[in-house]
């Protein structure tokens, strides 16, 4: 039995060889690889897309193992891209993995040539610099896809994708339309996976220090550490069941899939 041949069967006997050999050409960017990204990548890759870059500054932190993917005891204080690449590439050796350890931005934006890739996602949860990807992404051709958040819910049937001008009940949602409204609009509609479902949190508030340990362990001379639950740009830090995160990811790593067996029937 030849390994690579049969490592995708059963999404072959499902969605056809038309579909994988479409998969495999597909090229995709994913910004944040938290508790929706990391889930998202793995699963675009036991799909079959072979070409992925994965963003995130972070590093591994203890409070990211109740939800991410790439967190352990093993991985903690490590760099987030290359503990999640070197994964995926156990799963395929064969996938082009592009680990990029940089924070999305507008003084970023052009280091990672948007207009280059067939799809867009954003599962970064900084405010000012999703809108921004949202604005510059939907200048492309590229489908793009967008998490809105995941915290504070615990209903995985609450989980809906719709238009992002129709989504309800979500305040990310409704921060991120009010500022894109003020600061020039966007070129095309876009998907959102989001919930309206609103828990409120029980537990006691965790305080937010000024600075993280990481931010003294950089390991070049580029690396923009920022451990994910501590950012200074963080009004609260909120809570977050594992599961519906990692929902959040599938559905969007779904999202692509079902794309791309529309885009194979029309041709």
């Amino acid at each position: 039995m030849d390994l690579y041949e049969n490592m995708f069967q059963r999404t072959e006997l499902l969605l056809g060889k038309s579909f994988m050999i479409k998969a495999a050409q597909k090229r995709v960017i994913l910004f944040g690889i938290g508790g929706v990204g990391s889930w998202c990548a793995e699963s675009l890759i036991r799909s079959g897309i072979q070409h992925l870059t994965i963003v995130d500054s972070d590093r591994v932190s203890v409070s990211n193992i109740n939800r991410q993917l790439l967190a352990t005891t093993k991985t903690i204080g490590e760099i987030k891209t290359e503990v999640l690449k070197k994964r995926l590439l156990e799963i395929n050796p064969k996938a082009e993995i592009a680990a990029l350890q940089e924070i999305y931005s507008p003084e970023t934006n052009e280091l990672f040539g948007l207009d280059t890739y067939d799809f867009i996602i954003d599962a970064i949860d900084s405010l000012s610099n999703k809108v921004y990807l949202i604005q510059q992404a939907t200048k492309t051709d590229a489908v793009f896809f967008s998490s809105m958040g995941a915290a504070l819910k615990m209903d995985p049937t609450s989980i809906r994708v719709t238009e992002f001008w129709k989504v309800q009940g979500c305040p990310l949602a409704a921060a991120l339309r009010s500022r894109i409204k003020k600061s020039g609009g966007i070129n095309k509609k876009f998907l959102c996976v989001y919930s309206e479902e609103l828990l409120q949190n029980k537990g006691e508030e965790i305080p937010i220090p000024e600075k993280t340990s990481f931010e003294l362990q950089p390991t070049n001379d580029n690396s923009k550490l920022e451990d994910d639950n501590w950012s200074a740009k963080k009004a609260r830090i909120n809570g977050t069941t594992s599961y519906m995160p990692a929902m959040f990811g599938m559905t969007i790593a779904g999202l692509v899939v079902q794309e791309i067996e529309k885009e194979k029937d029309r041709i």
